[in-house]
């Protein structure tokens, strides 16, 4: 199963567990894409829960939206991936390497905290690390 909710005008929040098939996956694109139009420097939070591959005909609908959800990407500066399962926040982080506009990170399910103070842009150690590189710059 694959929801889509807004809890913001800029943010998207998506929770994914199980085996998706191809109306599942249709209606989920469907409103993902209609939830994410007029969002702009965005931010989405993905949950991904007890995941399986989804069917052969869910990743023929998500192939027919392909150009629709690279152009969503466009909307959204950053995505936290809630995962417990290690290759699928590598793999979210490779894909974030690959979308030039899109910043993703990967964090174990019990770091929503601490997705949601990264998504915000609050996250404190970044400031004293920004501090500490500024004082060793070389001259």
């Amino acid at each position: 199963m694959l929801s889509v909710s807004k809890p913001s005008a800029n943010r998207l929040d998506l929770s994914f567990s199980g085996t998706l098939d191809a109306d599942q996956m249709r209606i989920a694109l469907d409103t993902l894409i209609e939830q994410s139009d007029g969002i702009s420097g965005g931010t989405m939070l993905y949950r991904i829960s007890d995941f399986q591959l989804p069917t052969l005909g869910a990743l023929a609908v998500e192939f027919r939206h392909l150009p629709e959800l690279l152009s969503l990407a466009g909307r959204f500066e950053k995505c936290a991936v809630l995962s417990d399962e290690g290759w699928i926040r590598t793999a979210a982080e490779i894909e974030g390497a690959i979308i030039p506009s899109l910043e993703i990170k990967g964090f174990p399910l019990s770091a929503e905290e601490e997705a949601e103070t990264w998504l915000a842009g609050t996250d404190p150690g970044a400031d004293e690390d920004d501090a500490e590189e500024a004082e060793n710059f070389p001259v």
